[in-house]
């Protein structure tokens, strides 16, 4: 077995927040001063093997052992459920999963409530857990339209700064849970390279509870 750590991390200003923790704990990468069109970046010193990929498609690049470690957001965790062991919160990319609807909106528990999201489970599994009866409406994208237009009672999405929602008159209205940046494993990784996941995890908390 490869005795470096293939870690998968999400593209965008997310991947650069969590490899700036990466490299605060001895996990820097030369190469990536220099990317140019590579997409696999080697550490021999460090050890380690990074790749950027899509935020939603690093738990399945882990799941599936490409990655031994990957960084993803608790909101894919909770809605794809991953076989794959979460390690730790690096406290990153924090926001909220929210109801969401007009303010003053009221629910007639009388009726079915129409729910627009993406997040599908997430959504289930929160209204299960008050005993209500939903009508899930599932979009990708643009969910903020559809209370507008009335083809929902209320949406479940990401909040960070809520600007998008009072521009267009939504507000949050009650909040389902917390998000934030997860350190994923691999769990047959996690068997066989468990001394370096091991090492690589507690250089990460440290870095995060000196920076706390």
């Amino acid at each position: 077995m490869d005795e470096m750590l293939n870690i998968a991390l999400p593209k965008g200003r997310l991947g650069d927040r969590v490899y700036e923790i990466f490299e605060r704990a001895g996990y820097a990468c030369p190469e990536l001063g220099d990317p140019g069109r590579r997409l696999v970046f080697e550490a021999k010193d460090s050890g380690v093997r990074y790749f950027f990929v899509k935020p939603s498609d690093v738990a399945i690049y882990v799941e599936r052992g490409a990655a031994d470690i990957g960084v993803a957001g608790k909101d894919i965790l909770l809605e794809y459920r991953p076989e794959v062991y979460e390690l730790l919160d690096l406290g990153v990319g924090r926001c909220r999963m929210c109801v969401c609807g007009r303010p003053g909106f009221i629910d007639d528990p009388s009726s079915v409530l129409r729910v627009a999201t993406k997040f599908v489970r997430i959504a289930r599994d929160y209204y299960a857990g008050l005993s209500r009866s939903i009508d899930i409406i599932h979009l990708n994208g643009s969910i903020e339209l559809a209370p507008l237009l009335g083809l929902s009672d209320v949406i479940v999405d990401i909040v960070e700064t809520g600007v998008t929602l009072r521009e267009n008159g939504l507000a949050p209205l009650a909040e389902v849970c917390g998000i934030s940046a997860r350190l994923i494993a691999n769990r047959v990784s996690c068997k066989f390279k468990y001394d370096a996941v091991t090492e690589l995890t507690e250089r990460l908390k440290n870095v995060l509870e000196d920076k706390g």
